[in-house]
Order: structure tokens, then sequence, then C-alpha cells
């Protein structure tokens, strides 16, 4: 019988996935009040006035890149760099209602029609197709799209008879057709650069296009001729990636490399004058470039190319917009900080270290000189250290959101693990390919060649003793005095190479995993298996963590699961939660007894609650 039931109680979510030069296309449902973006392999619904409230949606075999809601909001229609479109219900367990194949290629961008009974989609053909139009239910053709040479970044539909569809692309041309049945009516070039996206108003009476030449044109929407252009004055400096029209269709959002976004009157006679410029406050760095916008009730949405997302109010455009942030790749480490309330720091391997605060989520991105990577990161205290791919373990003291006193050691190896003496944060154990590493502050105490591969290490809480785990399996236990390490024991269990140890807070037991899917929880004194049989994952063990109360462990593998095993109990009475991140679990810590924070490789911090039964 199962002791525990593991609820989902917050999602920290990832921002969506960006591209240096690319423009992204967000969408949202203005019932819900809900925006849609792209992550990984995942699609994800939030929602603009319940920032903690995320839905993801994590079927799609490759990565997707766009997604829209149906017209009357009930459906999904999300598509991936395979070509594949999927369409599921927003209700009850997002069910598949149709899979097809629309492009031999990447899709970048898709549209329902007005009565939400067609789909057509545009984007890269490998040599086939680079648009399609097709019946949502049955997957038929409903028209043939000639005209373009090179891939199709944007296609619109026109939201009133008589139906047109619109499409442009790196061959710099925007193409007209008439339908149903689409045939190719007529095309311009009045851009000089890739055209980025286009949209038709929500009244069907203009389209407008905007490109990396830094122009917007307007164009009659029914018969298709070009009526005016956004003016050049005060106009944008840079490329223009996307574009949202008002739901009055009276203005247009324009969002660009230049860093700021722009709101423009566009007159009767298909003219646009800007009338605010709205910038964020950055580092003023190219992660704040803006490459995605939406415009959405009241609400005008930025994405800038690191991720965040900003929301200004279009009826009060001076207040200060609700920015929030969060990672766009694999979180691979885990913090909690002792204050009230729990403050969580998450990594990941581009060098982001975000805050968050339990039951508020996003609160900053730690500011640090080192842009450097993260492959795994630990803080105690107020000490921050972490190593990347070189040789170089980097140190910081946390103060606020400022990292101070940063430096970099170089300890002359490739870091496999890495461990801080809680009690005197300053002195970390690192493993290394050939043994350990003591390091004290900025000083290397010495480096220790111990004749086996180190594959994990870590360091009890005064320094006295450390555990090392090897390629092998085995555990291997030292003694420390001074700057060396004597060997106390060798302890067999394990059947695959070691992947993390770490003692009870209680010091009384210690725990191991490797990456053969075996975890094992082992008394201290006596060197003893106390708990056998932790067989439960189908893959590696990434990482591990202690309840404060010492009753608990909790495993998380690449199988995406993360397990819960009650010390006093046998380890078939286990919790699992399936699915906690798709591509699989890194980060782990209990921020109570009955809280857990996990992270990994879908970009996500997720906090779940167990609960007796």
């Amino acid at each position: 019988m199962h002791n525990m039931l593991a609820k989902l109680k917050e999602t920290y979510a990832c921002v969506p996935s960006t591209e240096r030069g690319r423009g992204i296309l967000i969408s949202g449902d203005p019932k819900s009040n809900s925006i849609l973006y792209c992550n990984g392999r995942s699609v994800i619904i939030r929602y603009l006035d319940r920032p903690l409230e995320v839905a993801v949606y994590a079927e799609h075999a490759y990565q997707t890149t766009v997604a829209r809601f149906s017209p009357n909001g009930e459906w999904i229609a999300s598509a991936d760099v395979s070509g594949a479109v999927r369409i599921w219900g927003t209700r009850n367990d997002f069910v598949l209602k149709k899979e097809f194949r629309v492009l031999s290629g990447r899709i970048d961008d898709l549209q329902w029609s007005a009565d939400g009974m067609r789909i057509v989609a545009s984007g890269d053909g490998k040599g086939k197709s680079l648009v399609r139009a097709f019946m949502w239910d049955s997957g038929s053709n409903v028209g043939e799209f000639d005209g373009h040479s090179k891939r199709v970044l944007s296609c619109t539909f026109k939201p009133t008879r008589p139906f047109r569809i619109a499409t442009c692309g790196e061959d710099f041309l925007v193409n007209f057709y008439e339908g149903p049945p689409f045939k190719f009516k007529l095309s311009h070039r009045h851009h000089s650069n890739f055209v980025n996206c286009l949209r038709f108003s929500p009244d069907g009476s203009k389209l407008i296009s905007v490109s990396s030449d830094k122009k917007g044109v307007l164009y009659d929407a029914k018969t298709g001729d070009k009526i005016g252009e956004l003016s050049s004055e005060n106009g944008h400096q840079g490329s223009i990636y996307a574009v949202s029209w008002s739901p009055d269709s009276k203005q247009v959002l324009t969002v660009s490399a230049d860093k700021s976004a722009k709101i423009w009157d566009i007159s009767d006679d298909g003219n646009g004058k800007v009338k605010e410029t709205l910038t964020c406050s950055g580092s003023g760095g190219v992660e704040d470039m803006l490459v995605g916008c939406l415009w959405q009730n009241d609400h005008l949405v930025t994405v800038s190319l690191g991720g965040t997302i900003s929301i200004f109010s279009a009826s009060n455009l001076d207040k200060d917009p609700v920015s929030f942030s969060g990672h766009m790749k694999n979180v691979n480490s885990l913090s909690v900080l002792n204050s009230e309330p729990r403050v969580i720091l998450s990594s990941s391997y581009d060098g982001l270290i975000v805050k968050w605060l339990q039951g508020i989520g996003y609160c900053g991105k730690l500011e640090r000189k080192a842009n450097s990577q993260i492959k795994y990161f630990a803080a105690v205290g107020g000490e921050i250290v972490s190593f990347a791919f070189d040789n170089k373990i980097w140190r910081a003291s946390l103060s606020g959101d400022q990292c101070t006193g940063e430096y970099n050691v170089d300890i002359g190896n490739q870091p496999k693990d890495l461990s801080l003496a809680l009690h005197s944060p300053e002195l970390a154990l690192v493993a290394i390919e050939t043994g350990v590493v003591l390091l004290r502050g900025t000083h290397v105490v010495s480096t220790i060649n111990l004749g086996f591969p180190v594959t994990a290490c870590v360091i009890s809480p005064d320094g006295t003793e450390v555990i090392v785990g090897a390629q092998n399996g085995k555990l291997y236990i030292y003694s420390v005095t001074g700057d060396s390490l004597n060997e106390e024991a060798v302890i067999e269990k394990h059947r695959g190479a070691i992947t993390v140890i770490r003692y009870s807070p209680d010091l009384s037991m210690f725990a191991s995993g490797d990456a053969n899917r075996e975890a094992v929880v082992w008394d201290r004194a006596s060197r003893e298996v106390k708990v056998k049989n932790m067989l439960y994952h189908t893959a590696r063990i990434n990482c591990l963590a202690w309840s404060p109360d010492n009753s608990k462990v909790a495993t998380g593998s690449l199988d995406t699961c993360v397990i819960v095993y009650e010390v006093s109990k046998p380890a078939s009475d286990r919790t699992t939660i399936k699915g906690a991140h798709l591509g699989g679990v890194y980060g782990l810590s209990f921020l109570d007894d009955y809280n857990i924070v996990s992270s990994g490789e879908d970009a996500c911090v997720r906090i779940w609650t167990l609960t007796p039964q």
C-alpha cells in the first residue's frame, strides 16, 4: 500500500525558446486570457493574470515551434520541427484529436480559419511544399500554394469573407491566395530582407507585414494591393521580428532587434505612425532584443531574446510592466537557502542562476560578472560555488541579487563533482578524473591522486570525512587530516558508476545513487546497507536529496521520475512522481519535510507536496 501521495503544488515555468536573428510567434486565447509558447519539446500554457498557473503539453516527439488556440478556445494546434501538427483538447488531459504530417521540414507558423474548420501552416519544405492548408478534421488539402522559393516564416488567414491566405518568408516575398480552394493570386516584393511575420487585422480590412529590413507594409486585405507603410519617423532601428493587431484593428504592436516595442496608430488609408515606444529595463545586452509580441485584451506582451516576458497595460502605458523570466535550458542544479520564505536558486548550463520564492515564483536572476557556463552549482550559507566545462571552480558570496567577491580557481583538471562542508563552506571537495582536490577559499590545499576513476564525492559538514564514488561502483571512505586523506573503508553494493552521494542531515546515514538506476541508504556507523532494493528507476539516477527530519530520501532520474522512499519502510512502499520533468530530472531538494523541489531537462522547476495517506 502506498503511504504518501505527491501532488504538484507550483510550477516555475521555462521561458520561450529563442534563437538569435529570428523572431518567435506566441499566441493566446482572449477568453481565458492565456498565452501559448514553445520550449524544447513542450508547449506551455500560461495565464496572464495568474503567473504560477502553468500547464505543459509534452507529447511532441520533436522540438515544438508554434502553437495556437482554435477560435472557440476548445482546441490547440501545435507544430514541430519534423513538420507534424498535433490537434488536442484544451481540457480533459489534453486528449489528442488528430495528428498530421503537414510539411517535410520545420513548421514556422500556423493559423486557424475564423470558422475553425481549416488550418494553414508554413515553414521549410526541404524541397517539397512550403505552405499547406487543410481541413482540421480530415487533413485533406484545401488549395495549392505556389510562388515561394525559400522557407515561409509566417502565414495568416483573413478572418472575414471572402477568405484569403497570405504568406511571407526568406525570399522577401508577400504572397496572396484566394479561395477556398486556395490558389495563387499575386505577389509583392516591397521588402528587401526576410519578411518575418504578417497578420490580417481582426476586422478583416487590412494586412500588415514586417521585415528584417526594419519596415512594415500595409495592404488591402481583399484586393491584396499595397496601401501604406509604417512611418520611418521614430521607427525601428533594427529587424522587426513580430507584429500583433489591437482587438479594435486600429493599432499594431511591433517588436525589434533594437530592443524596443512600438505601438502604431494605423490610419484608415493604411499608414502607421508611432504612438508610443516601450522599452524594458534590462542590462542592455543582446538578450534584451525583442523577438515576440502579442496584443491580447488590455495586455501587451513582449518576449526578449533572453526569454523575459513583459506585460504592459494598453490602457495605462505609464505603468511599469510586469516582467517574469526563468530558464530556457536544462536546469541542472538546485539549492534551497535557509530563509523565510524559502528562496530557491536554480542554475542552467547557459550560466543563468535564477532566484525563486515559494508561493511567489520568479524573483530575478543573480547578477554575476562571469557569464561562464554552469555544469553544477552549490550554495551554502551565503557562499556559491560552481563549475563548467573547463578546469575552473567559480566562487562568490551572495548579497541580495548580487554576486560579490567573484573569483575563479584553476584546479588543473576538469571537475566531475563538488561538495561544500556545511559548517565551514570555505572548505570544498572537488572530484576529478584521477582523484580529488581540497580547496580552502581560493587556495588549492592539495590534489590527491586516488589511483582510480572518480565520479562523485561528498565531504562531511565538519570537513573530517570524505566519501568518494568510483566508476566501478565502489564507495571509498576517508578521514581527513590536514591536507591528506586516510582510507578507512571500501564498501561495495552498486553495479554502476556512482553519480551522487549525500549525508543525512543528522549524519547518522548517507545515501548513494548510480548510473545503473540503483540507490542505497547506508548506516554511517556500521557502514551496512540500511535500505535495500531501491531499484525502481529505469535509467541513471542524477540527483538525490534527504528530508530535513532524515525520514525520507528522494531520487531523480533520467527516466523523468522522482521517487520518494521512507527510510523506516521497505523500498517497495515508495511514492513515484511519474513524468516530473520531460527529458529527465537533474535537480532535487527538500524545502521542508513534506515539500520537494525538482528541476530538469524541460527547463522548469516544480514543487511537489507529499501527503500521508
